[in-house]
């Protein structure tokens, strides 16, 4: 019998959460994993409500880029936590968010909380899969979707702008939307990209960049200087987000 592409892509996850981390999403697992999400998910809200948006900065061009369709957002590993928490209220106002989330076993869960907010979810690893990752995020796009991408991940080095979203902009036309935050008060992790993880109560200031649309034609230099630009943007906009923090 022929495999549709829904069985095929199913098979190649599959053969990845295989190889890449050597044990099988067994359905005693799966059962597990089901049973621990809506935990982690009232966990996960509870926080993010003790943890209040005081103010966000830049969010009017933001938003009438959203109205015109997607958008390709960008933010540093470290700033994942708040900016996708940003992402997803944007979902009144038309975003509709995706996020490329491992396709190993330790991807599952992510992946299942992800689909439980309403997320569009791209099993790939722009590290191990990154071409194929890159065609997913470009199809979402074409699909209405806005796949968030944290430029310097999944592994660094940190602050470093990798080209894949600016190709994405070139090739589909969407503009790139820049985003950081700053927490009053917040734990650092001891990993590569310091991964901030603001501590209950903190306040939160969000910084969003103007909308940036990528030439359709780029040379190599010209692509590495939009990867500086950008780099730049952001670490701007963290100063920004600080600064509305001081000022709030």
């Amino acid at each position: 019998m022929t495999e549709s592409p829904e069985q095929r892509a199913a098979r190649h996850a599959e053969d990845e959460l295989l190889t890449r981390s050597g044990r099988r999403l067994t359905p005693a697992r799966r059962f597990l994993y089901r049973l621990g999400v809506p935990v982690g998910m009232v966990l996960i809200r509870f926080w993010w409500l003790t943890c209040r948006v005081v103010r966000v900065v830049g969010e009017e061009p933001a938003l009438a880029a959203i109205a015109s369709g997607p958008v390709l957002p960008v933010y540093w590993h470290q700033h994942q936590l708040f900016c996708t928490r940003y992402l997803l209220g944007l979902r009144r106002r038309g975003l509709k968010p995706g996020f490329l989330i491992s396709p190993s076993v330790d991807g599952e869960i992510p992946a299942m909380i992800a689909r439980a907010e309403r997320t569009y979810v791209i099993r790939g690893s722009s590290s191990h899969t990154g071409g194929r990752a890159l065609q997913d995020y470009y199809r979402a796009l074409q699909q209405g979707v806005s796949p968030a991408i944290t430029v310097d991940g999944p592994y660094g080095p940190v602050y470093e702008f990798k080209p894949g979203a600016v190709w994405l902009a070139q090739v589909s036309g969407r503009p790139i939307l820049p985003l950081a935050f700053h927490a009053s008060r917040a734990w650092h992790t001891r990993g590569w990209d310091e991964f901030v993880v603001p501590w209950p109560f903190a306040r939160i200031t969000i910084a969003v960049g103007e909308p940036r649309y990528v030439p359709k034609r780029l040379d190599a230099e010209a692509l590495q200087r939009w990867q500086v630009e950008l780099a730049a943007a952001l670490t701007e906009l963290y100063r920004t987000a600080r600064a509305a923090a001081a000022a709030s």
